[in-house]
């Protein structure tokens, strides 16, 4: 018998410092950060990806650190505004899947923290919505810009394998985290924006646990720099790559733009999950209260 092919899969994260000041119309502040991703995506395809995920709301500033209404103006459609259109159409030039993570409007005061999954032919697959909303000290005041996700978790078949989303604050709760590894995912991406001082402890802590525990790859992504004028931290970076078995096998900077790729061996999957019997040894008849108000 001919020897099977590993199934190596090469991701790119991009993690980027704002690029205009809030302060701008946001017309410039969009058009200025895209171009600036644009940039980076074809210098992640120059390396080889396959797929590329961006930063959380990654076309403008993180503007929860405030409460204006002005932002409301921030959200287009998914998928049928022109961020996502533009994307569709790099990823069919480029040959690569793209998760694009923007400030999505369903319709008036209907509005989500969104992540489109896009195809290597450029095919709209479909979206996450990020599930559990924040409201936080300091300048984390995303109830006040999100209605929280109710699209469940889905998983994207890319043809070459299967992937989920996991949307920053999603990543303190290991329920969704489960449910995406019983739903296929071998690689869950976390788009996010988080500041030193805050949860950084935890930053590398618990999504290697939720990989141990499901058995699937994590690319965690953070967005670098301090934004003005709100200066609620430092945006600290370390975007990384981290195997089913919780080691991180790549791992960007603290304080630069940087589009950090890995080769990610998905036959890894099954050798963990052979060893490690998680799902088999699950006791969902005993796990009733977990989902009691």
């Amino acid at each position: 018998m001919p020897e099977q092919k590993s199934r190596i899969v090469r991701c790119s994260l991009i993690q980027a410092s704002n690029v205009e000041a809030a302060s701008q119309p946001l017309a410039k502040i969009r058009e200025a950060m895209i171009e600036k991703h644009v940039g980076l995506i074809r210098k992640a395809a120059a390396a080889g990806a396959q797929i590329v995920c961006l930063q959380e709301i990654f076309y403008g500033p993180y503007f929860p650190a405030e409460q204006s209404a002005r932002w409301y103006d921030f959200a287009e459609a998914v998928p049928d505004g022109p961020t996502i259109k533009l994307m569709q159409g790099l990823a069919k030039e480029l040959r690569l899947a793209l998760i694009v993570p923007v400030y999505e409007i369903e319709a008036e005061g209907f509005y989500y923290n969104t992540a489109a999954v896009i195809d290597r032919e450029g095919q709209y697959l479909g979206k996450y919505r990020k599930t559990h909303i924040p409201h936080l000290e300091p300048g984390f005041w995303e109830k006040f810009y999100f209605r929280p996700g109710n699209l469940g978790y889905p998983v994207f078949d890319l043809g070459f394998c299967k992937i989920g989303v996991y949307t920053c604050y999603d990543r303190h709760f290991p329920e969704g985290a489960r449910a995406l590894g019983l739903n296929g995912a071998e690689i869950v991406f976390n788009p996010s924006a988080t500041v030193a001082g805050l949860s950084e402890y935890l930053w590398k802590l618990e999504q290697p646990a939720h990989a141990v525990a499901n058995g699937y790859f994590i690319g965690a992504i953070n967005r670098v720099g301090r934004e003005a004028p709100w200066n609620i931290g430092e945006f600290y970076g370390q975007s990384y790559f981290c195997d089913p078995r919780g080691q991180i096998l790549a791992e960007a900077a603290r304080d630069k733009d940087e589009v950090l790729t890995a080769d990610l061996n998905l036959d890894m999957i099954a050798e963990v999950r052979k060893t490690w019997q998680f799902f088999r040894d699950r006791r969902p008849d005993l796990y009733g209260d977990l989902v009691k108000p």
